[in-house]
């Protein structure tokens, strides 16, 4: 960078102030960002630009470093390159063909087989039961944006059901029947309390149902009929469908609120998956096909499924926090013999999320 003709030591004053006033040599200017190079008056204290702490920041944003003085490491925040599964809190009551609803957060695990009408709720760390449902269900859908706000419709008892509850957080409460009484080895289901959406049945249907928080109203069909199908999305016009049976269904469609829409295949053909996100960007996670249980991850980014990080344990029949983002998903229950039923979860931490990483040398 060319040379200094002063000898610099001579320019250290009192308190650590740099004196630049007597320089001359031949620094280039592309050297240097701030060209007035004499306004430097003081260098930062030894220490104060990394802070240490014993124990990592609560709320860090991207790009902040810190030494962290109880495991003597450098810290920083940076951004998952793959998605990732990490172990969550066990449900209380192991259980499979159930519906669930909510967020990674605060998420509801409802009803499941064998006829169940047990309910618990999710904060993110553990699962608490609360109330039951009224009439107990087994292959029923769920839909809800968190652990006081959902809905179940549907399923078995042994027969088909119609019956519609709602919960508040506290009680569920007997709203509008569906017009179709069905069940589907867990219903598709996606949406709000508000505005939601169901579709699929058993034997295979493609006859969808859209909710608007107090009636339900018949739609467009799906294009392929299916049962077993999976469905996540925001309300009653934002959607996608995709898996079930007969055979391995890797067929996926989108719903405006109006018609639906094939879109791209799946790389993995299955049934009885579950699924998280939006019509634009969703988790697959799970499911069955010829091999038995599977633990497949499929992202879909609007356009195209991605195969991705596979769950630490293989299930079909689980159920997911459909209303969760595709970043954040959250999976739970489900069966894969001769195992016995699962009460298991497991977090997703999506690639590009943000995500404590320790500085390490090669």
């Amino acid at each position: 960078m060319g040379s200094i003709k002063q000898n610099l030591a001579n320019n250290i004053l009192s308190g650590g102030k740099f004196d630049a006033t007597d320089l001359d040599g031949t620094i280039p200017n592309t050297n240097i960002n701030d060209n007035s190079i004499d306004n430097v008056t003081s260098f930062p204290a030894a220490g104060s630009g990394i802070p240490s702490v014993a124990s990592d920041p609560p709320s860090p944003s991207a790009g902040d470093v810190w030494y962290n003085t109880t495991s003597n490491a450098f810290k920083y925040l940076g951004l998952t390159t793959v998605g990732a599964w990490a172990t969550g809190g066990n449900m209380n009551t192991s259980r499979s063909d159930l519906a669930g609803a909510g967020t990674q957060a605060s998420a509801l695990v409802i009803a499941g087989y064998p006829n169940r009408s047990i309910v618990e709720s999710y904060d993110g760390s553990s699962w608490t039961e609360v109330a039951d449902l009224n009439t107990a269900r087994e292959s029923s859908a769920g839909f809800g944006q968190s652990n006081t706000a959902a809905i179940t419709a549907g399923g078995r008892n042994p027969g088909n059901l119609s019956a519609t509850e709602s919960w508040n957080g506290s009680s569920w409460t007997e709203v509008n029947d569906l017009n179709t009484a069905r069940f589907s080895f867990n219903i598709s289901g996606a949406g709000t309390q508000t505005s939601g959406l169901v579709t699929g049945a058993y034997p295979p249907s493609s006859l969808t149902e859209s909710w608007n928080g107090t009636s339900w109203t018949e739609v467009a069909d799906l294009n392929t009929a299916r049962t077993q199908g999976s469905m996540t999305g925001s309300s009653n016009t934002n959607a996608i469908v995709t898996a079930g049976s007969p055979g391995d269904i890797a067929n996926a469609e989108t719903w405006n609120g109006t018609s639906w829409t094939e879109v791209g295949d799946l790389n993995t053909g299955r049934y009885s998956s579950a699924m998280s996100g939006t019509s634009t960007a969703a988790l697959l996670f799970g499911g069955r096909n010829p091999s038995g249980g599977i633990g497949n991850t499929e992202s879909w980014n609007g356009s195209a499924w991605t195969e991705d990080t596979d769950l630490s344990s293989a299930r079909f029949d689980l159920a997911a926090g459909n209303y969760a983002a595709s970043t954040a998903a959250l999976a739970f229950a489900g069966k894969n013999p001769p195992t016995t039923f699962f009460n298991a979860t497991e977090e997703w931490t999506g690639a590009g999320s943000p995500v404590t990483k320790t500085v390490t040398t090669a």
